[in-house]
């Protein structure tokens, strides 16, 4: 059985990663995370005279140099100051030069998000009216190319060596101890430390390039990394690296000291080591949560801790199953992995997938924001399998906890082994001895499978043959002198380990529940790899309350755009109480479309007269975007009738015209009525 156990694994490992593959491959570059939500003039407007500056609105803060921002005119010359004004928000503008011909020009900007990635686009606007030419602005793809392509790679390395590094370590402090002298395991929590601190140094160099010019030669550029250690982003790395260097001393202490510990000493030193590695992984995780998703957007006060508990949770588990993976292929057969510490790890996953299952109920929340997101945002739908994922990676763990608790019938047969292998140790002191071990290896694999309890057999009286011929030859040969004997004697030594290490292997192989578990643990993992490869991808990915902002926006947009249907006359009766307290009055805005309009007020009695009286306001409100009210004073211009011209309105959709009509001293009425802009 056990000669099957490879080309299987082999098949499955690779399935696997080709699935992760074809996944990080249709990633692609880092999706924008600020969208731009709003523009003065606006996308395709075309205005009768030359504003004085252009002014961009994003849907989070973001930031920007002396290039961020540029206007072009119709053959290509920048026509701006290159200044952005702005004060680190969403809104920034850049002054024009005066006197601008008639025609088309094109804005272009290049900024970078509040949670750290890049963000570019264009668009056209039009004075008097549009030009047959205007500048070609090719498709800006921000963070892309080579050093775009590098970026990525560094982020899905630093993902994944921190989820290695922190659930490696929790592993063995918590579940394993012993594991703290496997040299497999070691060698995968130091890979974890080695790789993210590459990672990290990578991503430092490339974040100016990354966000800028996008050129290989600017990496090497020192201004611009300079530059870089004073954004939030920067700040976040070398925190990071900082903090790998405490992880340093914590592994060191993890694989020196306390490995050497006996038992009592070793739980002194434990909890120490718990709270300094929990603390160095609660800083680790925190320095994403500071600069990405979790820093920007709705409660970011309560969302960047929940993001840290989020990243601990995901490495413990996802971390620890590949510990366990390692252990359980790679670990000596002389200290296999016990069932207690398959046991504490089952229940320390349990714990995770609860903590992952509430911290990412409130993420779903914050960043979908409703429920058709899951569907109608590439975030969401990635969300969606990240979820699959999650159900998929549970079941499987529930067929391991199955056979963790079959693992424990076993016992004895590992028992039974221990005993025989000390008494090979011993040097084989006869045959009296070899049929002692011999039958207590027997009792002890009554729980085994009868195939591989005679193979057991058969192996062992093999083995104490050759345990025997070894030791009769190591005699022959320690007689003779000077070095060649030695060389001979140590030759035989490490013939008699390998022989002894290759018959435990198979021991420990002919157990089918261990076998059971090995494979379920594959499986698991095998599926983790997917899932630490969507959940990079997500980090990466616009979140789809963002998305869906960003669509409205646009349909905004193209409404606005469209030519105006007509007026729009709203009549409202009002009634003061007072003399002269009834009557009507008749609202019209012409054209009734985004930006000036002229706005004429009537006033009659019921019998359809004019009349004048005190005063009239009126305001006009958008609730679903909270604008306004914005205040309009008409002017009084004939017996009943009021006028404002250019009345400014920023924005298409459903308004509510509100009318403050007064009567006299005392008496006065406020009407509101709905009208649809645009």
């Amino acid at each position: 059985m056990t000669q099957t156990i490879a080309p299987r694994v082999r098949t499955l490992v690779l399935l696997l990663l080709a699935a992760a593959c074809a996944l990080l491959a249709g990633a692609g570059p880092a999706s924008a995370h600020a969208a731009l939500t709003g523009s003065d003039p606006r996308q395709g407007a075309v205005v009768d005279k030359a504003p004085a500056q252009v002014s961009l609105t994003f849907s989070e803060s973001v930031s920007m140099d002396d290039d961020s921002l540029r206007v072009l005119d119709p053959k290509g010359r920048r026509v701006d100051d290159g200044r952005p004004s702005g004060t680190g928000g969403t809104t920034y503008s850049v002054k024009l030069h005066a006197g601008l011909p008639d025609g088309t020009y094109t804005v272009t900007y290049q900024v970078v998000s509040a949670d750290s990635h890049p963000v570019a686009g264009a668009y056209t606007f039009s004075v008097g009216a549009p030009s047959e030419t205007s500048v070609s602005v090719s498709a800006q793809a921000a963070g892309g190319g080579f050093v775009g392509g590098l970026y990525g790679v560094g982020r899905y390395v630093s993902y994944a060596a921190f989820v290695v590094l922190v659930g490696g370590a929790a592993f063995v402090l918590a579940c394993w101890p012993r594991g703290s002298g496997v040299r497999a395991v070691q060698r995968l929590v130091v890979s974890g430390w080695l790789a993210l601190t590459a990672a990290t140094l990578l991503l430092l160099l490339l974040r100016g390039s990354y966000t800028g010019s996008g050129k290989l030669a600017d990496v090497f550029d020192l201004s611009l990394l300079g530059e870089v250690l004073q954004t939030k982003s920067g700040a976040a790395l070398v925190s990071r690296l900082l903090l790998l260097a405490a992880a340093a001393l914590f592994i060191a202490v993890l694989f020196g000291a306390y490995d050497k510990r006996e038992d009592e000493e070793r739980r002194d030193l434990t909890f120490g080591l718990a709270v300094g590695g929990s603390v160095v992984a609660a800083g680790l995780a925190a320095t994403w949560a500071m600069s990405e998703h979790a820093s920007v957007g709705l409660q970011a006060g309560l969302a960047m801790p929940v993001d840290v508990v989020h990243l601990i949770a995901v490495a413990t588990w996802l971390g620890g199953l590949t510990a366990l993976l390692v252990a359980l292929y790679r670990g000596p057969a002389q200290t296999p992995v016990p069932t207690v510490a398959v046991r504490r790890f089952s229940r320390i996953a349990f714990g995770s997938v609860v903590a992952l299952v509430a911290t990412g109920t409130y993420q779903s929340w914050r960043q979908l924001g409703s429920w058709t997101a899951f569907t109608d945002t590439r975030y969401g739908q990635l969300l969606l399998v990240k979820i699959g994922l999650v159900a998929v990676l549970v079941g499987i763990a529930y067929f391991s906890r199955r056979w963790t608790a079959q693992l424990a019938e076993t016992v004895p047969a590992v028992a039974g082994q221990r005993q025989k292998e000390r008494v090979a140790a011993s040097g084989g002191r006869g045959d009296d001895e070899a049929n002692a071990a011999g039958k207590t290896t027997a009792a002890g694999k009554a729980g085994v499978a009868s195939k591989a309890g005679a193979a057991g057999k058969t192996t062992a009286a093999g083995e104490a043959k050759a345990a025997g011929k070894t030791k009769a030859a190591g005699k022959a040969s320690g007689t003779g002198k000077g070095s060649g004997g030695s060389q001979r004697a140590a030759q035989l030594a490490r013939q008699r380990a390998a022989v002894d290490a290759a018959r435990q292997k198979r021991q420990r192989d002919a157990d089918p529940h261990r076998f059971g578990l090995r494979r379920s643990v594959l499986a698991e993992a095998g599926v983790a790899v997917v899932l630490l490869a969507v959940t990079t991808v997500l980090t990466q990915t616009e979140p789809g309350r963002t998305e869906e902002d960003a669509k409205a926006a646009g349909a905004t947009s193209a409404t606005s755009a469209a030519p105006a249907t007509g007026a729009v006359t709203l009549d409202m009766p009002f009634d003061t109480g007072g003399q002269n307290g009834k009557g009507v009055v008749r609202v019209e805005l012409d054209p009734a479309r985004v930006g000036a309009n002229d706005l004429h007020l009537y006033v009659e009695r019921p019998d359809g007269t004019a009349f004048d009286i005190p005063e009239v306001k009126v305001a006009l409100t958008q609730k679903a975007k909270d604008i306004g009210p914005l205040p309009v004073a008409p002017d009084h211009i004939t017996t009943g009738h009021w006028s404002a011209d250019g009345v400014q309105i920023p924005m298409a959709g459903d308004w509510e015209v509100a009318v403050t009509v007064r009567t006299s001293d005392i008496d006065q009425v406020t009407l509101t009525k709905n009208a649809q802009i645009g």
